[in-house]
């Protein structure tokens, strides 16, 4: 089921400097620790000269999707969204 969020999470993320992308790597939501897995899909929004970073994953266990927002204004992550894959 596909849930929105909108909270304030902690993210432990890397640059890599030869593909010269960021990106995040663990994401702590509720006190648990998740592991990044694969990143499906990376695109940035104006919120008029903020721009927004948002990032559609899944955790390494294949057991969440999470879509989460970088606000490169006040260098904050928000978790918009999760979901566990099943139907509502």
């Amino acid at each position: 089921m596909k849930s929105k969020i909108n909270q304030e999470i902690s993210v432990v993320s890397f640059y890599n400097a030869r593909k010269q992308r960021a990106q995040p790597y663990a994401i702590s939501w509720q006190n648990k620790d998740y592991t990044v897995g694969e990143i499906g899909y990376h695109h940035k929004v104006y919120d008029g000269k903020i721009c927004h970073h948002i990032f559609e994953l899944v955790d390494s266990e294949q057991s969440l999707w999470f879509r989460l927002n970088f606000n490169t204004d006040n260098l904050h992550w928000t978790l918009e969204e999760v979901s566990d894959g099943n139907a509502d």
